[in-house]
């Protein structure tokens, strides 16, 4: 084969060997993702398998929003920082199934005398609609945005009605043990490349995968609400199904379609009734 025809097959091999890349970069970010659905299902698992270290199923059953971030790790010498990622649920009423996940960040820096480093599985619960609404422009400052507090474990659910329930409730499970944590100064973001990642969809929105506008979520997402429902005792909802609109009547034979609800997680020029 001459030189000339060497080189000249050069772009299209480039080419080529470049599009298979792309092709297996998104098979293995794909299943990062639903690795991840699979640790965070694993978390709450075992976490509400401890009778008396688990959060307080009338405090699930009150929650707006879950979100469950494993291993996250924190690093200090002096000045600290914290980060992980994991998903988040929500649904519309307290007796509505839960949307497909969407996936988060958590990070957060610390200062003082410190120092080490610790991996610890967080549990987040929002237990009113701000809370979730509240993060704006795609990210949520808890303790600032939202008001934060350590959560009650295992059998203080006794004393649900003697507590003032703050907009989240926060947890921590560390080296087996497994109690309330303190979150102050930490920001909650959505992942947008995880979400095109795992919905399959470049650009997927938080709103879309709340609403069930987003493409069908990959199995893996069922277990967990499968999981998330028998906890909390609602419906299970099918990882494809799109969910109601806010308030609409039972569904009678097939209508004009109202508007989803949208939840302002990024930056978008759309009103939100409350």
């Amino acid at each position: 084969m001459s030189i000339r025809k060497v080189s000249s097959s050069l772009p299209a091999c480039a080419a080529l060997l470049a599009s298979l890349l792309a092709i297996v970069n998104i098979a293995n970010a794909g299943a990062r993702e639903e690795g991840r659905v699979l640790t965070a299902t694993e978390v709450l698992e075992e976490v509400q398998g401890m009778p008396d270290q688990r959060v307080p199923d009338w405090l699930l059953q009150r929650a707006y929003g879950i979100a469950v971030i494993p291993d996250v790790t924190k690093v200090a010498f002096i000045f600290g920082g914290r980060g992980g990622k994991g998903l988040l649920v929500v649904r519309d009423s307290l007796s509505a199934p839960w949307s497909n996940p969407t996936f988060v960040s958590l990070w957060g820096g610390s200062w003082g005398f410190q120092a080490g480093a610790q991996s610890s599985d967080i549990i987040l619960v929002f237990t009113t609609k701000r809370g979730i609404e509240g993060v704006a422009g795609g990210k949520l400052t808890l303790g600032a945005d939202a008001s934060v507090a350590t959560g009650p474990v295992g059998r203080q659910g006794s004393a649900a009605t003697d507590i003032g329930l703050s907009e989240i409730y926060s947890y921590a499970r560390t080296r087996g043990l497994f109690g309330g944590i303190s979150l102050d100064g930490s920001v909650m973001a959505i992942d947008r490349k995880a979400n095109a990642s795992f919905y399959g969809k470049s650009g997927v929105t938080a709103t879309e995968i709340f609403s069930g506008q987003a493409p069908a979520a990959p199995a893996s997402a069922q277990r967990f609400l499968e999981r998330l429902a028998q906890t909390t005792r609602t419906a299970v909802r099918s990882s494809g199904a799109a969910m109601p609109p806010p308030g609409a009547a039972p569904a009678a034979p097939p209508a004009a379609a109202e508007p989803p609800r949208t939840y302002p997680l990024e930056p978008q020029n759309v009103s939100v009734e409350h």
